[in-house]
């Protein structure tokens, strides 16, 4: 049989690479995760996504779908789908913070909607969370900028600012900005006994664990982290543990691969990135490390950024007990990562009797890196004709 193909582009946004389509162009939802599997290249049991577009880590096997907007306050729906390397999973449980910076410039771009002027601000509604984010960028010659003066750390070179504002990100995943109600929990987790953690949920839900619990330092580079059997086991148990307190899962067994996240964090310490740049603890307030799908983040998700970023404001987490101590909550918070500084801002404040987060922001870059057609076997998605559509 022949193969299929199906328009999309492949774009970088923040420190992750997706595929990216239009709603339009795609079949039936019921066929999105067999062609998606296909186009991405899983499964794949050597974790390389060779018959693919993956990149073999979590970051780089994505995919983002682009569509008219399904409420007033939006200018475009955006969809996220999180692809297994070695498992043939599809997660649309959470958002990826870093593509959602490509995908103002995407639909501008494509001329899904249009802008005027030198700067443009798109409304996007992620269907994953069912929460806003407003994207700022600037505008060239009637396209999103590319070219900048903006270093993000993890990608080489520099770019057109993106600021991404996630508008009251509580409860993205779970409906509350503390899933459980409480600033700080015990889990006990079979094997570990019981484990202090703090669950937070802002743009993505995180559970939180000090480093010193584990046994680490905070400041292992990820390959390190990957490497270490053992130490990946008790982050996969407390997570899945996390879940079920979390309400997004039944059992351990049957929690989600993607969602919670789990992330250990330390102060502020001297250490090493990616890159072998060295960070001395006097320029960050907060170390931290955020896994997902079985594999520690190159670079810090920006939903989770987020999150970790909100959770330093809320009296009484783990990360408040360990960022450095701020007069004004709205001040930046520097995290110390694998690739380098992370600047967020948030605003969280008591609003009646519970903690509310206003927004989280930060900034991303993004490029476009080709457009064209995606390939997929037709044996591996049947249903679809030649044009990529459903077959009668």
């Amino acid at each position: 049989m022949k193969q299929r193909r199906i328009p999309a582009a492949f774009m970088r946004g923040g420190t992750s690479n997706a595929i990216v389509f239009k709603q339009e162009d795609l079949p039936d939802r019921a066929l999105w995760d067999d062609l998606f599997l296909a186009a991405m290249g899983t499964p794949d049991l050597n974790g390389r996504q060779l018959n693919g577009m993956g990149g073999g880590i979590s970051s780089l096997s994505k995919v983002c779908i682009v569509g008219a907007p399904s409420r007033p306050d939006a200018d475009i729906d955006y969809t996220f789908a999180q692809i297994g390397v070695q498992k043939a999973t599809v997660g649309y449980g959470a958002n990826c913070g870093n593509m959602s910076a490509a995908m103002g410039p995407f639909a501008i771009d494509e001329g899904i909607i249009k802008a005027e002027g030198a700067d443009a601000m798109v409304r996007i509604h992620n269907t994953n969370t069912k929460k806003i984010i407003h994207a700022h960028f600037p505008m060239d010659e009637g396209y999103a900028a590319v070219d900048g003066d903006y270093e993000l750390r993890g990608v080489a070179g520099t770019g057109a600012p993106v600021r991404l504002e996630f508008r009251d990100p509580g409860g993205a995943g779970t409906g509350k900005l503390l899933p459980s109600g409480q600033v700080l929990d015990q889990l006990d987790v079979p094997g570990l006994g019981r484990i202090e953690v703090s669950m937070v949920d802002a743009g993505n839900p995180v559970v939180f664990v000090e480093a010193a619990t584990l046994g680490v330092e905070g400041t292992e580079l990820p390959a390190d982290i990957d490497a270490d059997a053992a130490l990946m086991a008790k982050l996969d148990l407390i997570r899945r543990h996390a879940a079920v307190r979390m309400g997004l899962a039944e059992t351990p067994e049957t929690a989600s691969a993607v969602v919670p996240f789990v992330g250990f964090i330390a102060p502020a310490k001297d250490s090493l990135t990616i890159s072998g740049d060295r960070l001395t603890a006097d320029q960050g307030d907060l170390t931290a490390r955020i896994l997902s799908s079985g594999n520690t983040h190159r670079a810090l998700p920006l939903t989770c950024s987020i999150c970790t970023t909100v959770a330093s404001r809320i009296e009484g987490t783990l990360v408040h007990r360990h960022a450095r101590p701020t007069g004004n909550p709205k001040d930046d918070l520097n995290i110390l990562q694998p690739s380098g500084i992370i600047t967020v801002a948030s605003n969280v404040f008591m609003k009646g009797n519970e903690w509310f987060a206003e927004y989280g922001a930060t900034y991303r870059t993004q490029r476009r890196l080709f457009d064209g057609f995606v390939y997929v076997p037709a044996s591996r998605v049947p249903a679809l004709t030649s044009d990529g559509k459903v077959a009668a």
